[in-house]
């Protein structure tokens, strides 16, 4: 498709509209006359824009405009100036898209424009492949699972089908191989979704170009690919414009490819990608393009949304509202899609996940090389972000970075968040042992309930005698929340619950917290520890997304609940957090165990002891959750009463619904 420039066939009205106004976008500019301070990732589809546009339609317009783009940049000296100029992502992006203006209309540009700018593009190639080679195994030649990895290849690869250079193109494949055989079966991205935006396109770029120039097929290599598309639907916010801000993300909309949506939906049928793209490149394309804060932004992927989009593939809105992606230890769950609804968003995992952490290990052992980049991984685990009514409401810091655990909704020991924090790359050379995980998982799409407990204890410095930091969060049918907090130390420490907000909570008299976010509220009681501490203070969190722009400097001010503990060797927090403050949480009384009830709904833990006991219920069990009128669910559960009347009674632990 992409050096062809052939889509599949049928009318494509729209994003050929798109396709003409992005190649027009930039006419009332000019172009620079020497290296900007800044990115120029963004002159490679000011010139392939107008390119393809001259392609589709014969404007001789466009033709002038793609070549007075292309003679802006190859008439620079280098490509990247601020940080690693030709061996970075300013290279990478200019490769691709001037290798396929190149590729489109070099027939008609003058001689002596196609002459230089095929000897540009071999000498930039020639940089980047000489680079690659010579920093195996201590850069993004061999960050496997990390964007500027992709991005490098994948315009190195482009130029490379292009200027008939298979040295560079067999490297990028073997590259992309290995990247497809490692990165997580599950399609989640440990970066986030703001770099998995950024990213992933050049990944579907290069596999079309393999497609294409080399008749192989690797789109279901590995199965990254393949299911990705549904980890990027389940970090989005409902009302879908916002997207969950794990890991880096420089702000709340800079979510969105709808060609990367039109590409996955084409190949593996998935019509929910092709509902996105057609709202990713309709009613949200400009206040994503406006309000992201990542650059080129959107807007200049108007020639993959007219060459992925296929019109036979039929759109359906997304229904689905449970998801769990085990490498990343991720769980969503929500009440529904539409702008009101409850989203919560839980992990836990390894620097990187599961996959990534193991085979980095293994790359270290055997070939003395670092592989896993973790320069947009946080230290997370644990920690959680809560959506409601059309607002954020627990919050995570976005992109930063000197990370800390005290940025996000997690917990500290004697005030201190994990190990080795405080710095950019938070995991790199920390011992293999310090991994956190989760356990107990319940998704449950038929009745709404959700389950996870987070082991985070390993994630502290060894000499704070950490022996249990287990975190279980719940999120019921109706989208309320219940976090259990079990903590044991070997000497006595003071434990602190963070919770992070847009703006200060408010203290109510009856002793609970409103949170408050525009319209939307939530309430939250802590029902434990009853003689704890609770201050609100302001946190702020400075950062410079981009080593392109050194002198940018990005401050965000966080509102920090923090409830701490006297000092004891056991510590526990049991919270509740309801959106909308109509409904209220009243503790359950437990003989074992422990339990919150909102109504019609309860919730009963004991994720260690696994015995709960209270007036009409006996399980062993890690929770019960119990709905009026519908069928009780357990997890890990090996026996449930209820009234009297054995419901399960099994020798393994069970988790599902009983009944």
């Amino acid at each position: 498709m992409l050096l062809s420039a052939t889509p599949p066939p049928g009318p494509r009205p729209a994003q050929e509209v798109r396709l003409f106004e992005e190649a027009a976008r930039h006419r009332g500019l000019t172009p620079p006359r020497t290296h900007p301070t800044a990115s120029i990732t963004w002159l490679g589809p000011a010139a392939s824009n107008p390119a393809l546009a001259y392609r589709v339609g014969g404007d001789p317009a466009h033709l002038a405009e793609s070549r007075r783009w292309i003679e802006a940049a190859v008439r620079l000296p280098h490509w990247g100036k601020a940080h690693m100029p030709d061996h970075d992502l300013d290279a990478g992006w200019l490769l691709h898209h001037l290798a396929l203006a190149l590729k489109w209309i070099g027939d008609d540009l003058p001689d002596g424009v196609r002459a230089l700018l095929r000897y540009k593009l071999l000498l930039q190639g020639r940089r980047m492949y000489e680079f690659a080679v010579a920093s195996e195994g201590r850069w993004w030649s061999s960050s496997y699972w990390q964007n500027h990895n992709w991005i490098c290849y994948a315009g190195l690869a482009t130029a490379g089908y292009v200027l008939g250079k298979e040295e560079w193109t067999e490297r990028a494949r073997d590259n992309l191989g290995t990247v497809l055989d490692l990165m997580p079966r599950d399609g989640s991205h440990a970066e986030g979704v703001v770099y998995w935006r950024y990213g992933v396109p050049f990944l579907a770029v290069h596999l079309d170009l393999l497609q294409e120039a080399e008749g192989i097929d690797w789109w279901d290599r590995g199965g990254f690919m393949s299911h990705t598309f549904r980890y990027r639907l389940h970090q989005t916010a409902p009302g879908f414009a916002f997207n969950v801000d794990h890991g880096d993300c420089h702000d709340r909309r800079s979510g969105h490819s709808a060609g990367l949506y039109y590409r996955l939906g084409a190949q593996y049928g998935i019509p929910e990608a092709q509902w996105m793209g057609d709202l990713a490149s309709g009613d949200l394309l400009w206040q994503e393009a406006a309000e992201s804060g990542v650059r080129p932004g959107i807007l200049p992927e108007a020639y993959l949304e007219y060459l992925w989009y296929d019109p036979s593939v039929p759109a359906a809105r997304p229904t689905e509202t449970r998801a769990f992606f085990p490498d990343l230890g991720l769980l969503a769950a929500r009440t529904g899609w539409d702008d009101d609804a409850t989203l919560v968003s839980f992990k836990a995992s390894p620097g990187g996940g599961h996959r990534a952490w193991e085979t980095a290990e293994k790359h270290r052992v055997e070939r003395g090389w670092e592989t896993l980049n973790q320069g947009h991984h946080h230290p997370d685990s644990g920690s959680f972000v809560l959506v409601s009514q059309g607002a954020f409401l627990a919050v995570d810091e976005g992109y930063s970075n000197r990370k800390r655990a005290a940025h996000h909704n997690l917990l500290l020991v004697d005030g201190q968040g994990y190990a080795d924090e405080d710095r950019y790359h938070v995991y790199r050379d920390i011992p293999y042992e310090r991994q956190a995980r989760q356990r107990d998982v319940l998704v449950s799409p038929d009745c709404g309930w959700a389950h996870a407990t987070a082991e985070i204890a390993a994630m502290y410095d060894p000499a704070l005698g950490v022996r249990r930091l287990d975190r279980t969060l719940v999120f019921t049918p109706s989208g309320r929340l219940v976090l259990l907090d079990l903590a044991a130390a070997e000497t006595p420490r003071e434990w602190t619950f963070l919770l992070q907000t847009d703006r200060p909570t408010e203290a109510l008299p009856d002793g609970s917290r409103l949170i408050r976010s525009g319209a939307a509220s939530a309430r939250v009681r802590q029902f434990a520890p009853a003689d704890g501490s609770v201050v609100c203070e302001v946190t702020e969190v400075v950062a410079n997304p981009t080593s392109s722009t050194p002198e940018l400097s990005l401050t965000r001010t966080l509102h920090t609940l923090r409830s701490t503990t006297s000092r004891s060797t056991d510590g526990l927090f049991l919270t509740a957090i309801v959106p909308d403050t109509g409904t209220d949480a009243v503790e359950v009384p437990c003989a074992r165990g422990r339990g919150v009830a909102f109504g019609t709904e309860s919730v009963l833990l004991s994720p260690v002891a696994r015995r709960i006991r209270t007036d009409g219920v006996r399980a062993d069990a890690a929770a019960v959750l119990l709905t009026s009128g519908g069928a009780p669910y357990v997890v890990a559960a090996t026996r449930l009463e209820l009234d009297g009347a054995v419901l399960l009674n099994v020798p393994e632990p069970y988790t599902g619904k009983v009944g």
